[in-house]
């Protein structure tokens, strides 16, 4: 593809991509460029999406690098960028690597102090967008109703000694007859 020497490691927006991986794939890796941007990237400029990342020119990583970074003067729609319409700014941006969660935490972050309800949602880390949480959505804790009369048997002492072994036989048929009583009501709480 070109007469530059082959590059195992090449940067790109700031990640390190290993040689070895396709264009499509190597493109990928970067956080905020997916399966369809990257193509979109590669058509733009005319660079086979089959052909290693580590032969790729410096010319051709800036002009990478220049279109990652600004997708609309590449002629991109605006449905192609994924962050439209930003509320500080107004702008269509495309946000990268570390600035997706920044973002995201902010958003939720004004949600909570505007007090609407999605950001009453998060609060309490419940769904966001309307699903039902009727039978989805359980985290933590345990689901359903504990079963009665399943709980740990008694343990009976064997390695107790001999003169306490007599007065634990003589209660036993009492202590049989205790646990039946118990398990009754037990059972009713269904």
């Amino acid at each position: 593809m070109s007469t530059q020497e082959y590059r195992h490691i090449v940067r790109i927006v700031g990640n390190d991509i290993p040689g070895e991986r396709k264009m499509l794939v190597g493109l990928t890796q970067i956080k905020g460029i997916g399966y369809n941007f990257a193509t979109a990237i590669l058509d733009t400029l005319k660079i086979d999406s089959n052909a290693n990342i580590g032969h790729l020119t410096d010319e051709n990583v800036q002009a990478i690098e220049k279109l990652i970074s600004n997708p609309v003067e590449g002629n991109f729609p605006t449905w192609f960028l994924n962050r439209r319409k930003d509320i500080e700014t107004g702008n269509d941006l495309h946000l990268l690597t570390s600035d997706i969660p920044f973002t995201l935490r902010n958003d939720i972050e004004r949600e909570r102090i505007t007090a609407s309800w999605r950001g009453y949602r998060h609060l309490s880390g419940l769904k966001v967008r309307g699903q039902r949480t009727r039978t989805s959505g359980r985290k933590g804790g345990a689901v359903g109703v504990a079963k009665g009369g399943m709980a740990a048997p008694a343990k009976k002492s064997s390695d107790a000694p001999a003169a306490e072994a007599a007065p634990a036989a003589e209660a036993a048929p009492a202590a049989e007859a205790a646990p039946a009583a118990e398990a009754a009501p037990a059972e009713k709480k269904e």
